[in-house]
């Protein structure tokens, strides 16, 4: 039998009922269904009457980095350690980082119409033909280039930046008083702890706490956090051998003869790295990159 319904209820008429008009202020707004507890927001990011549209084209992606990347290629040095210098005016001592250039050469270029960007492939060094696989050392020999034993690619804005293959890069190409950016890999600590990797504060030393003084407690939340470890989470594991750029070193000293090249303050890495530096691109351009534009 259908559910009936109380006595009163049961008295009033369904079809003498006034329909009640729904008022709304936003033409937008249903006055049915079921809205929604998160609704869509406009984006503060890249909406703008001064910002430009983002594209996703390979020409608009090259465009919004130009501003970016330098004129020029940048070269492959080797870290031999620090040491100090003393300023003639001041008399403060400066510590600085010593990185010396071993044959750096031009291996190949990459252009963006066969490639989509431009970068000038360096190489440095020198190995045995016998040690290297027959893939590379082809790629050599098509170049005219003798093998080298470290190869690294360096990005730059357009076509005026690319050099000649076979061209060596020598001490000079950089000059004293710019600025340039290291990158190198950091020194591998192997497998550390948390005490030692994120510099936690450890557990302590009484009130129960047993065996577990250098440990980092608790992995994850508990129920309300979807019991499980957050991606991220801050644990132990290998340290180091990362890689790191070190941003606006000042070169101090140059020498030519001896391949050398002085920068100001430290350099990610063990000596004997392979480190990676390029004109600055937070400070102005040298004077020898800035014709090219």
């Amino acid at each position: 039998m259908p559910p009936r319904l109380p006595g009163k209820l049961n008295q009033l008429s369904l079809f003498n009922r006034t329909p009640v008009p729904v008022i709304s202020n936003n033409s937008l707004a249903r006055a049915f269904g079921i809205r929604s507890l998160n609704p869509s927001k406009p984006s503060p990011f890249n909406a703008g009457p001064d910002l430009p549209i983002l594209k996703s084209t390979p020409a608009a992606a090259l465009q919004r980095k130009a501003n970016t990347l330098p004129l020029r290629t940048g070269a492959i040095a080797i870290k031999k350690g620090m040491t100090a210098v003393y300023d003639a005016e001041t008399g403060k001592r400066i510590a600085c980082t010593v990185l010396q250039l071993d044959r750096v050469e031009v291996t190949s270029c990459k252009t963006r119409q066969a490639h989509g960007y431009f970068a000038v492939q360096l190489g440095s060094g020198w190995k045995h033909s016998s040690n290297m696989t027959k893939s590379l050392l082809g790629h050599f020999s098509a170049n005219g280039v003798s093998p080298k034993r470290h190869v690294c690619e360096f990005r730059v804005k357009d076509a005026s930046g690319l050099l000649p293959v076979g061209q060596t890069i020598n001490a000079d190409w950089f000059q004293q008083g710019q600025y340039v950016d290291a990158r190198s890999n950091s020194k591998g600590k192997g497998f550390a702890g948390v005490m030692k990797r994120h510099g936690f504060g450890g557990q302590d030393r009484s009130h129960g706490v047993s065996l577990t003084h250098r440990s980092l407690g608790s992995a994850g939340p508990s129920q309300g956090g979807g019991s499980r470890v957050y991606p991220g989470k801050k644990m132990a594991g290998n340290m180091g051998n990362e890689q790191n750029t070190v941003q606006n070193l000042k070169i101090l000293k140059v020498d030519k003869d001896n391949g050398i090249v002085v920068v100001n303050g430290a350099v990610s890495g063990p000596k004997g790295c392979i480190v990676r530096i390029q004109d600055a691109i937070k400070k102005p351009w040298p004077e020898s990159a800035s014709h090219q534009e």
